[in-house]
Formats: C-alpha cells, sequence, structure tokens
C-alpha cells in the first residue's frame, strides 16, 4: 500500500515538474516572440526614408545589374499599339534597350554610358545622340519619357527624402514617402510621392509632379509575383493627369538581377549588333 502511494506521489511530482518545465518553454517561447517582433519592429522605425527609397529602388533594378523583356500597351482613346523589347542595365551609369517588336522598329536601339544618350535607327542605319532636352519626350510614342527607360536620374542621389505617414493600398500596409529634387539636380520631376509596402520593400503606387507641385502621372504596380527569388510587380500601369483616355501599362516578361555584364557591352557598336 505504502508502495502504492510512493508510485501515485512520484507520479503527481513527474506531473508537476512536466507542467512547469512546459509552461517555461512555453514563456520562452513567448519571450522570444516577443523580442523578435520588437527587434522588427525597432529595425522598421531605425530605416530613414532614404533607406527605403534605396531599398524598394534596388529591388526593382538590382543593386549591381539587371536584365528584363517587357512588352509595353500604349492605349489612346482611338487606338493602341504594343512594343516589345529587352533591357539591359549597369549600376546608373550604363544602360542598353533593344526593341524587338513590332517588325517596323525591330531593331532600333538606344543606349546611356553615363551622361551621354544615343538612338541607332537600323532602317537609316543612322547613331543620333540625344541632347538633353530630348529626355522628357515620350519613348516610343508612349507615356514613358526617355529618362524614365534610360534612367538617366537616380532617384536615391537626386532626390531629399520624408516620410508622409503610412496608408493602406491594395491590402498592403505602406510607408507615404516624398522625394523632393534636391536644387542642384538635373532631374524631370519637382517631386514624387512613393506608397512602399513596410513588409516587402514593393513600390505599389507613385505620384510624380512637376516643378510647379502640379500632378503630372500616376503609376501603379499590380500583379506581384517572383521573379528571379524576388517579390515584384509585374504589371506597371501610368496614367497621365491631364491626358483622358490615355495610359500605358507594362507587362514584365522576364526579370533578372546581377547578372555578369561588362562596361564594354554597353557600346556603340554592340547598338548595332545585338540582338
Amino acid at each position: 500500500m505504502k508502495k502504492l502511494i510512493m508510485i501515485a506521489q512520484s507520479i503527481r511530482l513527474l506531473n508537476y515538474i512536466n507542467k512547469r518545465i512546459m509552461i517555461r518553454l512555453t514563456l520562452n517561447v513567448i519571450s522570444l516572440i516577443i523580442l523578435f517582433a520588437a527587434g522588427s519592429s525597432l529595425k522598421a522605425q531605425s530605416l530613414s526614408a532614404t533607406d527605403i527609397i534605396r531599398e524598394a529602388d534596388e529591388k526593382f533594378r538590382g543593386e549591381m545589374s539587371g536584365y528584363s523583356e517587357m512588352t509595353m500597351t500604349i492605349v489612346r482613346p482611338t487606338w493602341q499599339r504594343t512594343v516589345e523589347f529587352k533591357s539591359w542595365a549597369k549600376e546608373d551609369d550604363y544602360a542598353l534597350t533593344l526593341i524587338t517588336a513590332p517588325a517596323r522598329e525591330k531593331g532600333q536601339t538606344f543606349l546611356k554610358r553615363r551622361n551621354e544618350m544615343w538612338s541607332w535607327n537600323p532602317t537609316i542605319s543612322r547613331l543620333i545622340k540625344l541632347p538633353p532636352s530630348m529626355m522628357s519626350q515620350g519613348w516610343m510614342g508612349s507615356d514613358y519619357t526617355n529618362d524614365d527607360i534610360l534612367r538617366e536620374s537616380s532617384v536615391v542621389d537626386d532626390y531629399t527624402h520624408s516620410i508622409e505617414g503610412e496608408e493602406e493600398i491594395d491590402d498592403r500596409v505602406c510607408w507615404k514617402i516624398k522625394l523632393t529634387a534636391r536644387e542642384d539636380a538635373d532631374v524631370l520631376w519637382g517631386s514624387q510621392i512613393w506608397w512602399v509596402d513596410k513588409k516587402d520593400y514593393i513600390i505599389v503606387k507613385a505620384e510624380l509632379y512637376d516643378e510647379d507641385d502640379y500632378l503630372v502621372r500616376t503609376e501603379r504596380g499590380m500583379e506581384i509575383k517572383t521573379m528571379d527569388g524576388r517579390l515584384l510587380p509585374t504589371v506597371i500601369e501610368l496614367v497621365p493627369a491631364d491626358k483622358e483616355g490615355h495610359k500605358t501599362i507594362l507587362n514584365i516578361v522576364e526579370m533578372k538581377f546581377n547578372i555578369d555584364i561588362d562596361d564594354s557591352f554597353f557600346s556603340q557598336q554592340n547598338m548595332k549588333t545585338i540582338r
């Protein structure tokens, strides 16, 4: 009988110890979760507006280099057409874009080497240097400018940045960040407002203003998918503010980041031969 009582007491003691261990383990796990959440929150709080813009910009462009294939649909009140192209880029100094369709424009290329911009038209075998005044003109008849495609300006270096608050866009909580052009910067936009997803640093919306602070156009990033290991909007819709029935839709077919590409790739000779 005594032995049974001792066994029962031992079982109760073991149960008590096990319960205490489980409680302690649970408390430790909860503590780790709280510390992790607090650490994540502190990390987010410690990010400056410039840090966020740099992260979002690099996520889309690639840290060192990139390659992309895209289609661009130009929509007008009475017609629309589609242009297909490939692009290569390295840092902020080099960019090369090749038109692959439609047939009448196939083979046309655009090159940026540091501060110089060039266009090659195989139909007339003519190489043209683009003056700075042409950077604000529509690229291939679209609502995008030459500066948009050839990346002349830098959203990190040519603008100051400030967090204006946060808003929810398409069920994503976003930082609302204002980019204001520096006085000495040679840029097209006087200011921009970006909505950057707080979780994945995706630009889901952008408004671009001229130097007089008038809204010129709005862009939306949609159909978010993984490309080369990164979550990105694969459809970008650009709508001009003062042109009813006008818009340009950019569809990203393929995108690769940090590819091995030499500076010599971005040459006038390669403009004429690349396919």
